[in-house]
């Protein structure tokens, strides 16, 4: 499994968001995209999901260009996003949400779904519950677990750590890296620039719509810019 995003350019009427990036997704990696709040993260990340039109540029998932296909083709291929804001159904059950999210499976389904409980048990006393009424950290782990139903290829992850207290942000964190070492390859966009660079293989920056500095993750925690920028030095 690879993804390889070539000369992106996205733009809201006049206005370019994603000027020209290149990315690379490798198979069983967690890469991270940092950047300060409109540098043009979550926009990429619709339009890796098709919900954005690129205006110039490749998308290419193994053999699949992305920017021909519509968002429910690319689910089909396995390229499942956790949105910002996590977007449950809030008057539906923690159950319905969950078994929504292998809407499009038919095979295997009460195996996963034991799977994404054993991942998150806080989800199963609270199963027949509203999902609005979970606390803003339980949300986020719903939000997850059901993307997990939908046996994701590539999970893509918009700011998981928003809203959320510490303690909550590196539960959360420690079950992407256990993900990962299951073997799913991760792309994380985060504002919380430590740990992204802590639990990530590699990292990109992005400034007003362009990278601006791309390296393994561990060079990056070390970079003076990043520091300055991100880490509060």
């Amino acid at each position: 499994m690879s993804l390889t995003v070539s000369g992106l350019h996205v733009h809201y009427g006049v206005i370019e968001a994603v000027k020209g990036i290149d990315l690379t997704l490798v198979q069983g990696r967690i890469t991270t995209l940092l950047g300060a709040n409109g540098a043009g993260k979550s926009t990429t990340l619709l339009t890796l999901s098709g919900l954005l039109r690129s205006s110039a540029g490749s998308i290419v998932f193994e053999d699949a260009e992305l920017t021909r296909l519509s968002p429910h083709q690319i689910v089909e291929l396995g390229l499942i996003q956790v949105p910002e804001g996590r977007e449950i159904l809030t008057t539906l059950s923690v159950r319905e949400n969950l078994l929504l999210g292998a809407y499009r499976r038919c095979d295997k389904i009460a195996t996963d779904f034991e799977n994404v409980l054993s991942l998150f048990p806080r989800l199963r006393e609270r199963l027949n519950g509203a999902a609005g009424n979970l606390s803003g950290g339980e949300q986020q782990m719903l939000a997850i677990a059901r993307a997990l139903m939908s046996r994701p290829r590539l999970l893509l992850l918009d700011e998981p750590s928003m809203g959320l207290a510490p303690l909550l942000v590196r539960e959360i964190f420690k079950t992407l890296k256990t993900l990962n070492e299951q073997g799913l390859t991760i792309l994380l966009v985060e504002q919380n620039v430590r740990q992204a660079l802590q639990i990530a293989d590699f990292a990109y920056v992005m400034e007003n719509g362009a990278i601006v500095l791309t390296g393994p993750s561990a060079e990056l925690l070390d970079n003076p810019k990043v520091v300055e920028a991100y880490l509060g030095a």
